[in-house]
């Protein structure tokens, strides 16, 4: 797509936005029902998530460097917003997940457009100070692996009979290497004997079959290697190939456009300074000076001037918004209120408990059908407002290149040189004032004293007790340094979140039933929710995108957006709870911290090697934001009773002080406490709820899934599909079995096949890798569920369940107690 195709659809995203806005914002707040609230606020979820879906696309392109700063800034707006809606539906609904398939065909959507992009600028537009930590940190793991190979190979001790047996390998490769000379040239001497005709024939023909074979295998390997590429998804024909190369070349574009914008604000800068500071200053001093004497004419005397800390004259001249009038005249409304008599209130009281009971619950129900206030609203409609007022009507058909906007520059760069300005004319202008009061007292003959009286700062109730630096005296590298050494500081694996899962839609026949399904299956929840199958996979990674990735890439999100400090992954062993750990650091490009009871035990013994460990681990992560802190089995922290063998491994080392770490973590603070547990039940229930504000259940894989990740595991592995490879039956046979069992059973069968030469795979050759390991029961399926059912929302979603079934049940006991009352008359 060129820059004006993108340009049309943000045109087209722009007015998509202002309806939404305009909808979530009206004049006179709509009241709708109570059963409608939920569908109104998954509503807006859904066109929301289409619009960053465009947005992050669009801003990944668009090559003008001041329109990618407005795109960004509604980006993240959108985003937040995202974040609210999805926290509004959860207190609604209580659940992590959602099954809203009426919404999307309502829409004209399909499943697919529920998928939450990840936006590319996470890693991209990374500070210089982020890369060079960075690289740092890589500079410390590979220098920390190397010594560790120096150190295996000076401290292991080899026996005798192992340095014959290498010894004796070493030999044999020689005199096979000798071997196979000495064959190549006897056969080369039996040419030449032949003739020196025949020689030449022969020596011609083997060239011309080498070079012939060579050619044709290569055209084989890259027909093999490109068909492969496309039946994975990684490409789709020659025109995706140029599009990717067409998103190359503008990506370098805009780091061209970047760099020039940035010399253009330098060059403007000097400028406007040696131009208008002047004007500026003294138009700023007449303005204030005009206030001086407004105020000495209105009320007698000349004003205090304004703090620094206040913000200055700058205080004098802020244009407040409808918003922030009405919330200071509610204020004022509220100090007149509190300054009534007592006498009246007690009588009040007295007189109205019944009625606030009853208000109370009127309120109560309101505020159920109220959607909860939103952070990021103001910022969308100042977006909104900049595209309609400078880029929605613009001519650019002289900037074709698409370069940036000097007048654009100009605007900001004059606010900033008034800001600078401004302290120095406080400066000048205080002292200004102060003379002139002296004068005027002198005038009339009032005593002035040498100092002015200070004002009294407030008495806070507590004191803010400030944390102790315990490392004061070390650098950021050593800290970083001992933390890898330790195994605290870990590098994660690369592994992307779209290799969780990757569903498709798609078709495919069932041979043993003869049935025909689709990704229609994926939509059915309602009826998927009342056979109590859910979550779906899918759905997994969709929240673990909204919780972790979003909030972690993005500083602006993470401050505004409801505050998540720890997240628990719950599940049986081998549906990926590591793997999307090490995704969301991959994402994000997070650092991976282990905290892992069985990674700390035996390491900063004592209280005070707790402290500074903790306190390390802490202070790294936030320098090096963002951060990932992981805890696998974290129910062995909270153990209700610690098994015998992991006694002497104290793994309630960190139950008191890890807690008070994770209630420090503040929105500026880009850190994630995730936490994995394969046991839930054999830890203290309360106590973990306590640590981790979510908690998502990871399930077993359904049918749909566990389709696809046998085809895909088989293609990735090198395995072909054929008519004689039933894959809904293997399908049907791996009920209970993992994605991380099944990636080993794939593995295993197919290294086997490539030292067996045998004919086309078939569905049997995976049962003996399958019989091998153990599928998940129902019963432990059965005690998750029972032990999610027992967390905060758990217990909400059971407590609406049964008071929606009270209401919809029919009242059987009211003809009885009619006829009671009868009776009783």
């Amino acid at each position: 797509m060129s820059q004006s195709a993108y340009n049309e659809k943000w045109g087209k995203v722009h007015l998509e936005l202002s309806l939404l806005l305009a909808e979530e914002l009206p004049a006179e707040p709509p009241h709708p029902e109570k059963d409608r609230v939920f569908q109104r606020v998954a509503m807006f979820y859904v066109r929301y998530l289409q619009i960053f879906r465009q947005l992050e696309e669009i801003y990944d392109q668009v090559v003008h460097p001041q329109k990618r700063r407005l795109i960004r800034s509604i980006l993240d707006g959108v985003m937040g917003r995202l974040l609210e809606l999805k926290n509004e539906m959860v207190e609604k609904e209580f659940s992590e997940y959602h099954y809203i398939i009426d919404i999307i065909r309502d829409l004209k959507l399909i499943p697919t457009a529920l998928e939450i992009p990840i936006p590319r600028y996470f890693i991209t537009e990374c500070s210089k100070e982020l890369q060079e930590q960075k690289a740092m940190v890589t500079d410390i793991f590979k220098m920390v692996e190397v010594n560790k190979s120096l150190e295996t190979l000076m401290v292991e001790d080899m026996s005798q009979e192992e340095a014959i047996r290498i010894i004796q390998v070493a030999e044999r490769a020689r005199q096979g290497r000798l071997r196979a000379k000495l064959n190549q040239e006897s056969r080369y001497i039996a040419w030449i004997t032949k003739g020196p005709e025949a020689a030449k024939i022969d020596l011609a023909a083997i060239c011309i079959q080498k070079v012939w074979r060579s050619y044709i295998q290569e055209k084989k390997a890259k027909i093999a290697w490109y068909e492969k590429m496309i039946s994975i998804g990684l490409l789709r024909g020659p025109l995706e190939a140029k599009i990717k190369a067409i998103q190359a070349e503008n990506r370098l574009t805009q780091q061209e456009r970047e760099e020039d914008y940035q010399k253009a604000i330098v060059d403007v800068t000097k400028q406007l300074r040696v131009a208008e500071s002047d004007f500026i200053a003294s138009s700023l001093k007449a303005v204030i000076r005009q206030w001086f004497y407004e105020c000495r004419a209105l009320t007698g005397s000349f004003p205090d001037y304004p703090d620094v800390e206040d913000g200055g004259s700058a205080i004098l001249f802020v244009q407040k918004t409808p918003q922030q009038l009405r919330e200071e005249m509610a204020a004022k409304e509220e100090e007149d209120s509190n300054k009534t008599t007592k006498g009246k209130e007690e009588k009040k009281k007295n007189g109205k408990k019944e009625e606030k009971k009853g208000k109370t619950n009127i309120e109560e129900e309101e505020a159920g059908l109220k959607m909860l206030p939103s952070a990021f609203l103001s910022d969308l409609q100042v977006g909104n407002k900049t595209y309609d007022d400078f880029w929605k009507n613009r001519d650019e058909s002289r900037n074709l290149d698409q370069r940036h906007e000097v007048e654009l520059i100009k605007e900001d760069v004059r606010t900033v040189i008034e800001a600078e300005i401004r302290i120095q004319v406080d400066v000048e202008l205080r002292q200004e004032l102060a003379e002139l009061k002296r004068t005027v007292d002198k005038h009339m003959g009032y005593k002035t004293t040498g100092k002015a009286k200070k004002k009294k700062e407030p008495k806070s109730g507590k004191k803010k007790t400030k944390e102790k630096d315990l490392t004061t005296d070390r650098t950021l590298e050593s800290l970083c340094q001992e933390l890898v050494e330790q195994g605290l500081l870990k590098k994660p694996n690369n592994v992307a979140l779209q290799d969780y899962l990757v569903m498709q839609i798609c078709h495919f026949w069932c041979k043993s039933c003869s049935l025909l399904f689709s990704a229609d299956y994926l939509c059915i929840g309602t009826t998927l929710r009342q056979y109590d199958v859910e979550p779906l996979l899918s759905d997994v990674r969709q929240v673990l995108t909204l919780y972790g990735i979003l909030p972690l890439g993005s500083q602006v999100i993470h401050e505004k957006a409801p505050l998540i400090k720890a997240l628990l992954l719950t599940g049986p062993t081998g549906v990926g709870k590591k793997m999307l750990v090490h995704a969301i650091c991959n994402e994000t490009g997070a650092n991976l911290f282990d905290l892992s009871p069985l990674n700390t035990a035996g390491k900063y013994p004592g209280k005070s090697g707790l402290a500074m460990m903790l306190h390390m681990v802490f202070k790294v992560a936030r320098l090096l934001q963002p951060s990932v802190i992981w805890i696998g089995d974290a129910e062995k922290m909270f153990y209700k009773k610690v098994p015998k063998e992991e006694k002497e491994l104290d793994p309630q080392r960190l139950k008191k002080d890890l807690p008070k770490f994770v209630q420090s973590i503040k929105g500026e603070d880009r850190v994630l406490i995730i936490g994995t547990t394969r046991d839930p039940s054999s830890a203290d229930i309360k106590l973990l709820c306590n640590m981790y504000s979510k908690i998502l259940l990871i399930p077993k894989p359904d049918y749909n899934s566990r389709y696809h990740l046998w085809k895909q595991l088989i293609i990735k592995q090198g395995g072909r599909f054929t008519e004689e490879l039933d894959l809904c039956a293997l399908t049907t046979i791996s009920d209970g079995y993992t994605p991380g069992q099944m990636v080993q059973v794939v593995q295993s069968v197919l290294a086997k096949r490539r030292r067996i030469a045998r004919g086309p795979l078939i569905a049997k050759d995976f049962i003996p890798a399958m019989a091998e390991f153990d599928p998940v029961r129902r019963e432990e399926e059965d005690a998750l569920k029972n032990w999610y059912a027992k967390t905060p929302l758990g217990k909400k979603r059971i407590q609406a369940a049964t008071e929606k079934e009270e209401e919809e049940a029919p009242d059987k006991k009211a003809p009885g107690k009619n006829k009671d009352a009868k009776k009783k008359k």
